[in-house]
């Protein structure tokens, strides 16, 4: 597999001119700015602010309130497509965004038969999974679209399968398998990753337990947010085990939380959603390390999502130096590339 991709250009004859500055401005070749990031949804002012992945310091506000609709953002993801897919829960959609710019691109998806959507994923099978988390029973479940157009497909989880109540948070597990948080009953569920049939009960919280969204880590275990104990609790993330109570009661002043996320340090970050802040534990030991984005910085009220993206690509690539020589008019004679297989 390449690991890096350098074309050398030994022939080639140019015609410079009005052209390739024109290339030059919309490729961006002179002045990339497109840099790792960390965004956050901030639900009750209805936008999404980013924030430094390194410092925590607060950039600007990526998607400002209301932009294409938005109202209640909640879950957050970006696609294989490149873009950042945001749920609305307020219209029951999927808005997508261009997430270096913020710009709206459409609505993904609109589905009035959905009943307050919390989280989103896409499936192996390149599917978009949507939850429907409502407070009649009967109206939850986790809905499939095509994770092309946006067309519903089917109700992957049929509604109250298994118990499926408040689903709030879930995702595919190690073993492909789709694993569901239910908020109002304190458990979760485990589910067929092909067929969605309900296997099993994976994990019964304890009293006073209260489970959001998770995250299946690294190390192989579950790390589940916890607003009714304002902690974080680890489970095995094979056989549904207790661990530990991976972040304590309140540490770092934690309040409600509601999703766990490990960033590009390795360290693990939580929203805080009272506070209006996420905080920055260690991944080792569950060691609180700092506020990594402070109380309300940037206009940040109710934190609901996290999402690291990374750098894009300089526009040195052979796919941006194509474009731009095509544009400008370039004659190629001779390409090579090759590629570093150093891993």
């Amino acid at each position: 597999m390449f690991k890096n991709k350098v074309a050398i250009i030994t022939s080639a004859s140019f015609a410079i001119g009005r052209t390739c500055a024109i290339a030059i401005a919309f490729l961006g070749l002179t002045a990339p700015n497109s840099k790792a990031a960390m965004l956050v949804s901030s639900v009750r002012n209805n936008s999404i602010l980013r924030y430094n992945d390194k410092t925590g310091e607060f950039i600007d506000t990526l998607v400002p309130s209301g932009s294409g609709g938005l109202n209640a953002p909640s879950g957050m993801l970006i696609g294989s497509d490149g873009l950042l897919y945001v749920i609305s829960i307020r219209t029951d959609s999927v808005l997508r965004y261009n997430p270096q710019t913020g710009a709206f691109i459409d609505t993904f998806i609109n589905d009035k038969e959905l009943d307050f959507a919390e989280d989103l994923a896409f499936g192996k099978d390149g599917n978009l999974y949507l939850s429907s988390s409502s407070t009649t029973q009967s109206r939850n479940k986790i809905v499939r679209y095509d994770g092309k157009n946006g067309a519903k497909i089917d109700n992957f989880v049929a509604p109250g399968s298994g118990g499926i109540f408040g689903a709030v948070g879930f995702g595919f597990g190690y073993d492909n398998n789709l694993y569901v948080a239910n908020v109002f009953d304190n458990n979760i569920l485990r589910y067929n990753g092909q067929t969605g049939a309900f296997i099993d009960t994976f994990i019964t919280g304890k009293e006073g337990d209260r489970f959001a969204d998770f995250t299946f880590a690294a190390d192989g275990n579950l790390y589940v947010a916890n607003p009714g104990a304002n902690s974080v609790s680890r489970y095995n993330g094979t056989t549904g085990e207790f661990v530990d109570t991976f972040v304590t009661n309140g540490s770092g002043g934690l309040s409600r939380p509601v999703e766990t996320q490990f960033g590009f340090d390795g360290q693990l970050y939580v929203n805080s959603f009272d506070t209006n802040n996420i905080l920055r534990y260690d991944a080792k030991t569950g060691d609180f390390i700092n506020a990594f984005v402070p109380p309300g910085s940037g206009g940040l009220d109710g934190p609901t999502s996290i999402v690291f993206i990374k750098d894009i690509p300089e526009p040195t690539s052979p796919v941006a130096i194509l474009a731009f020589l095509f544009v400008c008019g370039l004659n190629i004679r001779h390409i090579h590339i090759f590629k570093n297989t150093k891993e």
